[in-house]
């Protein structure tokens, strides 16, 4: 069952597109499909054109960026990066349903030849909130333990930087109340909450003015996660990797770690709901969705990097 959403967003949900995902875009043969989802290789702004207007729950993605060195699968210039991207981002608030969220994971630059940092990713999300209406519901972090120190000019060579760990991740929405359950994402608490709850405390007030009372005694499941998502990104010796290379085939080079997808998709939707990357890649997005039983729609520009990914899914694929 979907959950209520709070009395005070004023949000209905149109009614659920039921059925399997490959049925919402007519004329369009999937790459693969699954018992949840489908996989399609295509350009996503076309291809989002043609799905019905609300009818997709969350949109979890990670676009190229906009990187001074170019990359095999393309990425746009700093310069030139928020027109390219904003007819994507008006696609995606159409198929999203009001209390749907668009998840979006981007990584900031260097501005050629001087140690300084380029703004573009905040200058995008300020387009997509003052131009196109999103509402920002929270920013979100991916530290990668595992990132190599660079630009190593800067970094390793004069020494004048550190190393960058951290990768954005702008968590909107269509209405400033999207359907989300922190219940859902809850950790385990640390030893020291462990014995707190074993003994108890007696309730107090902070210095800062924060009451702590007798409910923090008590054992809610868990404790609600921060907004940094900790997880490296060496997935060298994956099944996804090892497969591709028993079958000569070469891996996507910018692949994000499964505990991105699986976190927003915990947190923001339910069983059964659509979830939808437009910059699939490797298709970890639909994989992890997959596993979650939601289901899912990927879409993919170079055609070798779609086929690649059904080794994710060589367990349900039809």
């Amino acid at each position: 069952m979907l959950q209520r959403l709070n009395k005070s967003s004023e949000v209905e949900r149109p009614e659920r597109v039921r059925g399997h995902p490959s049925e919402l875009v007519d004329g369009t043969r999937p790459a693969y499909r699954t018992a949840l989802g489908a996989a399609y290789s295509a350009d996503s702004r076309a291809f989002m054109a043609r799905i019905p207007d609300g009818t997709i729950d969350l949109v979890v993605t990670s676009p190229p960026y906009a990187l001074e060195f170019k990359k095999e699968y393309g990425n746009v210039a700093k310069d030139k990066y928020i027109t390219w991207f904003v007819p994507f981002a008006e696609e995606i608030k159409r198929v999203l349903k009001p209390d749907g969220s668009f998840v979006l994971n981007i990584g900031g630059s260097y501005n050629a030849g001087s140690p300084t940092r380029s703004i573009y990713h905040f200058k995008l999300l300020i387009t997509l909130c003052d131009e196109l209406d999103f509402h920002l519901a929270q920013e979100c972090f991916w530290y990668n333990p595992a990132k190599l120190p660079a630009p190593a000019e800067w970094v390793n060579v004069r020494r004048c930087r550190i190393k960058d760990s951290v990768e954005y991740i702008w968590w909107l929405s269509p209405s400033a109340f999207p359907k989300a359950n922190n219940k859902n994402v809850l950790t385990d608490y640390s030893p020291d909450m462990h014995r707190l709850i074993e003994k108890g405390f007696r309730a107090k007030q902070r210095p800062s003015g924060h009451n702590i009372t007798s409910k923090f005694r008590k054992d809610q499941g868990g404790s609600i996660p921060s907004n940094v998502i900790i997880r490296g990104n060496n997935e060298s010796n994956s099944a996804y990797m090892k497969k591709l290379s028993e079958l000569g085939e070469k891996a996507h080079p910018a692949r994000f770690p499964a505990a991105v997808p699986e976190f927003f998709i915990k947190l923001l939707t339910d069983s059964d709901d659509l979830v939808l990357d437009p910059f699939a890649g490797s298709n970890t997005t639909g994989a992890v969705a997959e596993s979650l039983h939601r289901r899912w729609m990927a879409v993919e520009i170079n055609d070798r990097y779609i086929k690649a990914s059904k080794v994710r899914f060589t367990r349900t694929l039809r």
